[in-house]
């Protein structure tokens, strides 16, 4: 079988992003924890927990870029399966505060005992395990996916109309996690997390051990992201966001197609939820913020849609604008960020690593392309049929 220069060029793209990856899990906790700190190549403590959470962001740009890029899926609702999985982790945290807490319960959250809760909710336990809340961290942002999907794929909801549900969807949330008798801590959220398996989350070998973590569990989806667009699966979601009409007439299930990525996605979305938390301290209904869902959607466009490793540096290289915008001009960052995107639109429709390499953006192959690449024949345009 040859390998087309698009694919080649694509592969040499995959390593490169797993290389640099792997690379910062190893050398900036090295960096934190053994360095002086009047050394040049020392990394604060500070800017450890800001690159993880940046790397967490990276994750969850990841995830939309798997379904949007390759399947054309646009869902501006993917915060919610993100703030899923930080909740999941959360309340894990929030039971190992035990008697730590401002009012020394250990059967309940602060504040429940604030709000006069008698008693710890049925949908709280469990979550003192930590094997059970990593569980649900996949579980429950996988299960409502999978309903969700279910429901509008079977009903043929595409385009438009699925990106308004999915805004609505993360809408609902919002407002139901920002009441108090919803057990979640309403408009405060869960915060005031002291440790996580015993260890200090502000010591310095903690902070480090999450950014490592983080790093590398992002190298692990990229990866695993990556072997699904290579293979026939990925051709067949390519096919299905180019001419999904024409798929279902050749007989696929798309629905079962689109299901199974949708899932996945959500999944990815939540284990970035998780790694968040522990690393910013906090996690409230505002992360429900359809605003969230769409900078997401902006920050895989101006890294490159359909690229993976470009949805990555799209969503670091925002999310560092975004936070040196918000100091230098903080009264109008957000116009600026608004701005960036209407300049990666009319200027740079590959996004920032469309300029990086021309090849990288040959990771989505034409339908034509693809089956030409199995035959080895020319790459002729596949033409209309006569109506």
């Amino acid at each position: 079988m040859r390998t087309t220069p698009g694919r080649s060029s694509s592969n040499v793209a995959a390593v490169i992003t797993i290389a640099v990856l792997i690379a910062a899990a190893v050398l900036v906790p090295v960096s934190n924890l053994t360095l002086s700190s009047d050394s040049p190549l020392h990394i604060p403590t500070y800017l450890v927990s800001l690159l993880g959470k940046y790397l967490c962001f990276a994750l969850l740009a990841l995830s939309v870029d798997l379904i949007w890029g390759y399947c054309g899926i646009l869902s501006l609702g993917h915060g919610a399966f993100f703030a899923l999985g930080g909740y999941a982790i959360g309340m894990h945290l929030m039971r190992e505060i035990g008697t730590r807490g401002v009012y020394g319960n250990a059967s309940l959250p602060d504040f429940m005992v604030f709000l006069n809760w008698k008693e710890l909710p049925w949908y709280w336990h469990g979550f003192d395990s930590f094997p059970f809340a990593v569980a649900m961290v996949m579980v429950v942002p996988g299960l409502l996916a999978a309903v969700f999907g279910w429901f509008a794929f079977r009903s043929r909801v595409t385009g438009v109309y699925l990106s308004i549900i999915s805004q609505a969807l993360t809408f609902a949330l919002m407002l139901a996690f920002f009441r108090n008798d919803m057990g979640f801590g309403g408009n405060n959220g869960l915060t005031d997390f002291k440790d996580v398996l015993g260890y200090d989350l502000q010591a310095d070998t903690t902070r480090a051990a999450l950014f490592a973590l983080t790093a590398f569990l992002l190298a692990l989806a990229y990866a695993a992201c990556r072997l699904i667009t290579a293979s026939r699966l990925g051709k067949v979601l390519v096919a299905i966001r180019d001419a999904e009409s024409r798929v279902r007439f050749l007989g696929y299930r798309v629905e079962y197609y689109k299901l199974f990525v949708f899932v996945f996605s959500a999944v990815l979305a939540g284990i970035a939820g998780a790694l968040y938390v522990p690393q910013v301290g906090i996690i409230n209904p505002s992360e429900f913020a359809p605003a969230n869902s769409i900078e997401i959607v902006i920050w895989v466009a101006i890294g490159g849609r359909g690229t993976l490793h470009g949805a990555i540096l799209g969503a670091l290289l925002v999310n560092y604008l975004k936070t040196y915008l918000t100091g230098a001009i903080p009264e109008i960052w957000l116009f600026a960020l608004g701005g960036l995107f209407i300049a990666a639109t009319l200027f740079l429709p590959k996004g920032v690593i469309g300029i990086l390499g021309r090849g990288t953006r040959e990771a989505i192959p034409e339908p034509a392309e693809a089956a030409a690449a199995e035959t080895g024949k020319g790459t002729g345009k596949v033409q209309e049929p006569a109506r």
